[in-house]
């Protein structure tokens, strides 16, 4: 008998939660967040493009565009052109960050975490070489045209 009563009870329970609807107070309206449009370029990433190098090694970084979300339109030459698996900026308070990955030409996930340096003009931070699993303090200067 009480298996037949937690049985019946359970099925209503399932019932009513497949069928209730959400219900708001009377008078109001259930909230929408609307999303802004996201512009072709970002204001805050307008420092960024250009041709960056590393005067250590002659590496340079070219970043074409950033959009909205952050992602860079960049590419590496060291000094043979390779695609970036990953390339993109984030804002942090007032600085950029930038991350880049290296798959291509043997590079097998080394990635550069740099930052933009406004005063200098220059990119700053960490190379780690994946193969060699070693981390260098490099950095980027941008190339006047």
């Amino acid at each position: 008998m009480q298996i037949l009563i937690v049985r019946t009870l359970a099925s209503v329970a399932l019932v009513m939660g497949v069928l209730a609807e959400p219900v708001a107070a009377q008078g109001t309206t259930p909230q929408v967040k609307a999303e802004a449009p996201h512009s072709q370029s970002e204001p805050a990433f307008s420092a960024l493009p250009g041709r960056w190098v590393r005067p250590d090694g002659g590496y340079v970084i070219t970043i074409k565009s950033v959009d909205a979300r952050g992602k860079l339109d960049a590419a590496y030459a060291n000094p043979n052109p390779l695609p970036f698996s990953r390339a993109e900026a984030v804002r942090d308070g007032k600085t950029i960050r930038l991350f880049f990955e290296l798959q291509a030409g043997g590079y097998n996930g080394s990635t550069y975490t740099l930052s933009h340096d406004p005063a200098n003009d220059t990119l700053k931070g960490v190379y780690y070489q994946a193969v060699m699993q070693q981390k260098f303090d490099v950095y980027f200067t941008r190339i006047k045209q």
